[in-house]
């Protein structure tokens, strides 16, 4: 039988590593815009590990970058990389809002909405349906040498 202590403190922990995940997603973007130059972004290879492999972006690529245009002002670019950027903000602070007001009343008040199985369906099948209208974009403005320069293989 598991004790109710191990549950509250396993409960905490997640809470506390929500928190800094939350944090961690707004600060890399935030110190890649600092370093932002002559917009050297737009010319930079993807870290991503798909792109790097496929040339073909993945649902995720473009969030950073977007985060980093959002930062700077500029929220056509920003959604024109992906999105979803703009929301990511705003998922954090909730998230970062939320999880310390739950620290400090040791009470939950999203747990159903965030483990609600319908959201997740909806917001999997939204993520879906965009990334297949982006890489019908993607493969219509590009050739298979802009692919392939987007891959490490050339």
């Amino acid at each position: 039988m598991i004790s109710t202590d191990y549950i509250i403190n396993t409960r905490t922990k997640r809470k506390i590593y929500g928190i800094i995940g939350a944090l961690i997603t707004l600060i890399i973007p935030f110190f890649l815009m600092l370093d932002n130059h002559n917009d050297h972004l737009e010319s930079d290879q993807s870290f991503c590990p798909f792109k790097m492999v496929t040339g073909f972006p993945c649902p995720g690529c473009g969030i950073t970058k977007s985060l980093v245009y959002f930062y700077q002002g500029d929220l056509y670019k920003s959604i024109s990389y992906h999105i979803l950027g703009p929301f990511v903000i705003a998922f954090c602070w909730v998230t970062i809002v939320v999880l310390i007001t739950e620290l400090i009343t040791k009470k939950e008040y999203f747990t159903k909405l965030l483990y609600n199985r319908k959201l997740a369906y909806g917001l999997a099948a939204f993520l879906g349906v965009y990334h297949f209208i982006r890489l019908i974009i993607f493969v219509r403005n590009s050739s298979f040498d802009d692919i392939l320069h987007q891959s490490i293989w050339f």
